[in-house]
This record gives structure tokens, C-alpha cells and sequence, in this order.
């Protein structure tokens, strides 16, 4: 069975990587091959984490690079489909939401490709957001949907998928999480940037409704000037967020606080060892409220919404909005010790790429 692993956006990767290397360490009749459509055009980014995450070189780089959501769908869908004719795969396995995730999944749909989604039935019910869409297309084409928490089983039934379409493996993310936490811990990453074990916290933003709107900006960044009062402020800046602050004219505010620390975008194992020992974390992210929950730090996400429920019901998670005095407020709550345990959601094991692998195996028989 020819497989197409797609990827397309840094996400992407941390939850292909377990799925391609089980896919290759199997001795079963899986022939997998890694698709990079390229939709994450920063090559030094990519290259660090396909390093990190022991991926291979692609066997197929589309280049599709930047452009509108509509511009790189159709780039996107114009050279998968050339790779699709020439190749023939049997099976096109995508993962999570990206544009790479819907247009890969058409694309293989016209052709009578079968279509595996990984990460399947997760909702924000937020039609704003392009990840809603692309969740909602690839589900509604995909033949076999791999879900990673009991919402996403309880969504795609409510939509009328078939039960034998849903398979309950849990979270690839998780996988790779587990697989390389010995490896990021060993990193030199605090002593890099002169921070010590919980005593600072990691923050993220890169989600358009919240770094190109020019009055949430202000107000978040007017959150972390209180935040940085009472401890340090680390924040891998996403290059969209740091334009937005030079833009709206926040820089000069940014360079008065002490300790805020706006570094560069960071490989995963950097990224894994600042998340592990950071005090809590602040993020617009999808992932980062996953990671948090299995790691069992506190997690405040700066929306209104999450189509990972599962990480505020069980785990660490609290969805704060954009509600800067609940940030603050929120804060000062976990600087306390006054924040909720939170448990590991059921099948964040570490083994869902096996799970997800021996099912496609099973199609065989």
C-alpha cells in the first residue's frame, strides 16, 4: 500500500513524524511517502524541525510557498494532483488543519483516492477561523478519521460519518512529545537565555485575531507589561506578530520592559525544553494546550474558543478570551499555587501512530 504522508505547516510535522517512522519501521507491506507541499516556506524553520524530529528529507517538495488562503489552496492543489497522476498512491494520510490538509484531501477525493485525516472531528464551531473550514472539508471527504479525544468521535457522528470510519487512537502530538522529552531536556536552551526552571513564563501569538488587530495587540501586550512585573516574559516571536508591533508602533514599549524576552522562532527541542520548564504558559496555539495538558503545566489560551475541549474539561487548560484583566487575574492564580491539577486525557500514551498504523494495516487484510 503506497501511503502519501502529507505535511505542509510546522504543526504538521511534530504529528507526522511518529506515523512516517512506524510506517518505515514496520515489516508490513506500508510504503509511505513524505509530501512537503512547502505551504511553511521558511526553509531554516522547516529544516530545524525535520533535524529535531528525526524526519527524512521529502521524498516529494512541492514549493508552494505564501500567498492568500485561495492562492495557495489552488497552488497546492495544481501540483498535488500532478504527483497524485504520476505516483498513484493508494492511500493520501493527512494531519490536523492546515491548507495543506483540505486541498491534499479534494485533490485525492476527484481522483478516488481514499483519504486518512489524523487528528478528525475536532471543532472550534467558529466558521472564522480557515482551520474550521479545513476541518470541516477534509472530514466530510475522508474515508478513515482518526480522532484524539472522545469530542471529536461525538462531532463527526453528529455530522452523519459512518461509526466505521471512526477510530479512537488518541494524539500523535502526544507521541512525539513522549518520544523526544529525554532528548529536549538534555538541551542547553535556559542557560542560553539566562532563565532558571519556573521562574518564567513561555508565551505565543500568532493567530490573525489576535496579532493583526490593532487594538487586541496593544491590550495583550499591555497584559504581559503587568505579567513581566512579577516574572519573566519569554515570547518565541512569530514573525507576523513582530511586523504587527512594529506596524502599530509598540516596539518602543516593548524595549522598556525588562522582562519581556522576545526571541526567534525555535526549533521543537528548544521549544519542548522552554515548555517543560517554564511555570505556565500563555497561547493562541491548538498544540500547546495539548502539550501543556500532558505535561501538566498551567495553560491560559488567549481565545475565545478551542476545538480541543478535552485540555479545559481534563486537563490544564482555562480559555481566558482576550480579556486582559482575567489574564492578569488568571496569572496572579497560578503564581499562587491556587491552579487546578488537571489528568492526562484517555490514549495520550504515547502509542497512537501504532494505532493509527495498525488499522491501515488492517485495511490490507
Amino acid at each position: 500500500m503506497r501511503i502519501f504522508n502529507v505535511v505542509g505547516a510546522r504543526p504538521n510535522f511534530m504529528k507526522i513524524a511518529p506515523i512516517h517512522r512506524r510506517m518505515q519501521n514496520t515489516h508490513s507491506a506500508l510504503e509511505p511517502i513524505l509530501v512537503h507541499t512547502g505551504q511553511h516556506y521558511d526553509e531554516r524553520m522547516s529544516k530545524f524541525f525535520f533535524n529535531d524530529l528525526q524526519l527524512p528529507k521529502p521524498d516529494v517538495y512541492l514549493g508552494v510557498g505564501s500567498g492568500s488562503h485561495a492562492e495557495q489552496t489552488a497552488k497546492i492543489m495544481v501540483e498535488f494532483e500532478k504527483i497524485c497522476q504520476e505516483q498513484k498512491p493508494d492511500l493520501v494520510l493527512v494531519v490536523g488543519d492546515v491548507n495543506s490538509t483540505m486541498a491534499c484531501s479534494i485533490v485525492a477525493s476527484k481522483l478516488w483516492i481514499p483519504v486518512a485525516h489524523v487528528e478528525a472531528g475536532l471543532r472550534s464551531f467558529d466558521r472564522q477561523m480557515p482551520e474550521e473550514i479545513n476541518r470541516l472539508v477534509t472530514d466530510a471527504l475522508a474515508d478513515h478519521l482518526f480522532v484524539t479525544e472522545k469530542s471529536g468521535e461525538e462531532n463527526l457522528l453528529r455530522e452523519g460519518v459512518h461509526p466505521d470510519k471512526i477510530h479512537f487512537t488518541g494524539n500523535v502530538m502526544i507521541d512525539s512529545l513522549i518520544g523526544f522529552m529525554e532528548k529536549a531536556r538534555q538541551m542547553d536552551t535556559l542557560s542560553r537565555f539566562g532563565l532558571v526552571e519556573e521562574e518564567f513564563v513561555l508565551v505565543t501569538l500568532h493567530r490573525p485575531s489576535n496579532v493583526d488587530d490593532p487594538q487586541i495587540l496593544p491590550r495583550l501586550l499591555n497584559a504581559l507589561q503587568t505579567i513581566q512585573e512579577r516574572i519573566t516574559v519569554v515570547f518565541p516571536i512569530h514573525p507576523r506578530a513582530r511586523k504587527n508591533l512594529e506596524s502599530f508602533g509598540l516596539m518602543n514599549q516593548v524595549d522598556h520592559l525588562p522582562n519581556l524576552k522576545l526571541v526567534p522562532p525555535l526549533g521543537y527541542l528548544d521549544f519542548i525544553n522552554l515548555e517543560m520548564n517554564c511555570r505556565f504558559v500563555i497561547t493562541d496555539s491548538g498544540g500547546l494546550q495539548e502539550e501543556t495538558t500532558y505535561l501538566g503545566k498551567p495553560c491560559l489560551t488567549v481565545r475565545e474558543n478551542t476545538e480541543r475541549p478535552i485540555t479545559a474539561e481534563l486537563g490544564t487548560n482555562e480559555i481566558v478570551g482576550t480579556d486582559t484583566e482575567k489574564l492578569i487575574t488568571l496569572t496572579d492564580k497560578i503564581l499562587n499555587d491556587q491552579w487546578k491539577k488537571g489528568q492526562i486525557p484517555p490514549l495520550w500514551d504515547g502509542k497512537a501512530s501504532e494505532r493509527i498504523v495498525q488499522t491501515l494495516e488492517n485495511l490490507q487484510e
